[in-house]
């Protein structure tokens, strides 16, 4: 058994979301075009697509595609576009390959699609889903000129707690120990971010003995952090004393040169967030000197011999980097079967254009919720 073999047979509400699909057939007809990290979990999403009838065109996230996912993918009648690429002109050229397909329906992971969809829009595109919250940070302001269904699975409050508070922050903490070989113990931790993804990165950390601090800049997550039992100090000071810095906020430039003269002798540098800008790798090169590391781990001494440890290229940490394997697969099972579930009403119509940019409709969150207690 193969380990997407494993992930797929562990995917047991999508096993039963695959089964109806053999069945009822929603997508019949019908291309879906996604842009989403293409790893074991995403795979079994994809095929349950396909066993409702889609005619499914993929391409895979900067930095996350994995080479076996494409080849499993690809032996099943999956058309996946381009492979693993840390290039952004490289990964623009396959998102723009999949929409030469004109998808019906668009599964998208931080607006890649939708961005480039709306440069040369066509009529025939009934709607989409998008994942994170990067991508509905660039959609909500164009409401007015997408006049479709576009539901936001990351507002789904089952998605909220299930992947991003639980999931995530098991998966940061795993990925940081697996790629280091240190130790958490007594190491002071500085988590930016206390959005879902960030409360689940500062409770995992907290629960392997470190030292948490977090730096929010929304005052009332602040004294959420705060209440939670979390040191929440001025930003300039939690640079300073942090071994271990790790960005969930979504925002470019979180860690920048700017930070330099701040960050401890042996710093290590990640981040839990979809894009690859939080932490301004480039700009922390410039004028040093970087030392290419083995597994993911990249130093850079700066002007005064400090060493700055960066983890997988300020790429997303649990999905990029030696044997990465992302968020639990039990997570990811609930977050997809929301996917499937989101995009057959659209598929089916009935969720109206006026749904824009919106949450998972309640009655879909229910469902996934009940079915997934019920196998548990």
């Amino acid at each position: 058994m193969s380990r997407i073999d494993w992930v797929i047979s562990s995917c047991r509400l999508l096993a039963t979301i695959g089964d109806e699909f053999d069945r009822t057939r929603p997508f019949a007809n019908l291309t879906i075009g996604t842009g989403i990290h293409l790893e074991p979990k995403t795979v079994a999403l994809l095929l349950v697509l396909a066993r409702g009838g889609a005619d499914v065109v993929s391409t895979g996230n900067l930095n996350s595609t994995q080479p076996e996912a494409v080849e499993y993918l690809g032996a099943r009648g999956i058309r996946v576009i381009g492979g693993p690429t840390t290039d952004p002109d490289e990964h623009d050229g396959f998102l723009r390959e999949v929409l030469e397909a004109r998808p019906d329906i668009i599964l998208d992971n931080g607006g890649d699609l939708f961005a480039r969809w709306l440069e040369n829009p066509y009529p025939s595109l009934r709607g989409r889903t998008e994942e994170t919250t990067s991508g509905r940070a660039l959609l909500a302001p164009l409401r007015e000129r997408l006049a479709r269904p576009i539901l936001v699975i990351i507002d789904s409050p089952i998605k909220q707690f299930a992947e991003n508070e639980h999931a995530v922050g098991q998966s940061v903490l795993e990925s940081f120990i697996r790629i280091t070989n240190r130790s958490t113990n007594g190491k002071h931790v500085t988590v930016f971010g206390y959005g879902a993804c960030g409360r689940g990165v500062a409770r995992s950390f907290a629960a392997a003995r470190a030292r948490v601090s977090v730096v929010e800049v929304d005052p009332v997550l602040r004294l959420k952090a705060c209440l939670d039992g979390f040191a929440v100090p001025d930003r300039d000071e939690a640079i300073a004393a942090a071994d271990v810095i790790v960005t969930v906020t979504g925002a470019p430039k979180v860690i920048s040169a700017a930070d330099a003269s701040l960050l401890r002798d042996g710093v290590i540098v990640l981040t839990g967030g979809h894009l690859p800008w939080e932490i301004d790798v480039a700009g922390l090169r410039e004028g040093h000197d970087a030392i290419a590391a083995t597994d993911g781990i990249e130093t850079i001494v700066l002007a005064d011999g400090r060493r700055a440890h960066v983890l997988t290229g300020g790429h997303m940490v649990n999905l990029a980097g030696p044997r990465p394997l992302g968020n639990s697969v039990e997570s990811m099972d609930i977050g997809f079967a929301l996917q499937a579930r989101c995009l057959e009403a659209i598929a089916a119509g009935s969720v109206a254009p006026e749904a824009c940019v919106v949450p998972v409709p309640r009655a879909v969150d229910e469902a996934v919720a009940a079915a997934f207690v019920a196998l548990s």
